[in-house]
């Protein structure tokens, strides 16, 4: 079956000042595969001008990838089948609706992720579902990894089922009537790495948020040091039990070094930084004031 296909996306300069991980402005393969381009003035698709080009086109299904906004009730409307768009969390929906669930599944060690395609309504990920593909969680997985996986789940629900949406044999199953539960916000300023916690945690955290999104950062003094990359070198000391957790240990001929942690060893492998790293050097604590709330089973998915 043969489909028209419009793009609908905001310009480089929103996606920079919106903040969105991974932008890519897909103008020119679009055009190069003659496929039309709306670029919206607004990322929230309130404008007139928004509401009247989707009035004029007429589309029948709408696929929302990367978007991370609510679509306007007035522009789903516009659908003559329905928006559909993808969320996942490590429970299944309606649990872990909200923000960044992926990030979240490799910080909170979660190893089950489900993302499900289901049609937009005016809710927050509340629509009925479609259908759903589950993956695993792995130890090695990073913020990046999660999403490549996300978007073959993706091409894999739509290629399974866009012939049925388009002839309009298809059945939606409404979401389980359980209590749903919301994932928080992330932001760049949550992406601090606390050396009182433990190795683990510290770990996962710079898995969650390596590029594309900002990197997980400490400080040494006032300056600034990003880790993209890091692993749990050994759980033994080699002769460092006294030292304090954040104090770098090592710093190898090829540049990466080593930090104390607790319970083991950090090897950092990847990182950025406006000075040189020293041994001996003492990642500081005293800016970290983000601390998110846990539900009863120590996750961060709320009511």
């Amino acid at each position: 079956m043969n489909y028209k296909i419009h793009l609908v996306t905001i310009d480089e300069e929103k996606g920079k000042s919106q903040k969105v991980a991974d932008y890519l402005f897909l103008k020119d393969f679009c055009l190069e595969n003659s496929i039309e381009v709306y670029v919206s003035n607004k990322y929230s698709l309130i404008s007139e001008e928004d509401l009247t080009f989707f009035k004029n086109q007429k589309f029948d299904i709408g696929f929302v990838v990367g978007w991370q906004r609510l679509v306007p009730e007035k522009i789903l409307n516009t659908f003559s089948v329905g928006v559909f768009g993808m969320h996942g969390s490590p429970m299944n929906l309606p649990k872990g609706r909200g923000r960044s669930p992926m990030n979240w599944s490799i910080i909170e060690g979660r190893k089950i992720f489900y993302t499900n395609l289901f049609k937009y309504d005016s809710g927050a990920d509340d629509g009925d579902v479609l259908d759903t593909f589950k993956f695993q969680v792995t130890d090695s997985d990073t913020g990046e990894t999660m999403h490549f996986k996300n978007t073959l789940a993706m091409k894999y629900l739509i290629q399974k089922n866009i012939d049925n949406l388009v002839n309009q044999n298809f059945t939606l199953t409404k979401q389980p009537n359980t209590i749903p539960t919301y994932y928080p916000k992330r932001t760049e300023s949550d992406s601090i790495i606390d050396w009182g916690d433990d190795i683990f945690n510290i770990e996962r955290l710079i898995r969650a948020v390596t590029k594309p999104f900002n990197g997980a950062y400490s400080f040494i003094k006032n300056n600034k040091v990003i880790i993209y990359r890091a692993a749990i070198f050994d759980f033994q000391d080699f002769g460092y039990e006294n030292i304090m957790p954040g104090q770098i240990l090592e710093v190898f001929d090829n540049d990466k070094f080593l930090v104390k942690a607790y319970g083991g060893l950090l090897l950092v492998h990847e990182f950025h930084s406006e000075i040189e790293i020293d041994s001996g050097a003492m990642f500081s604590n005293n800016n970290i004031d983000s601390v998110f709330e846990h539900n009863k089973y120590g996750f961060h998915d709320l009511e």
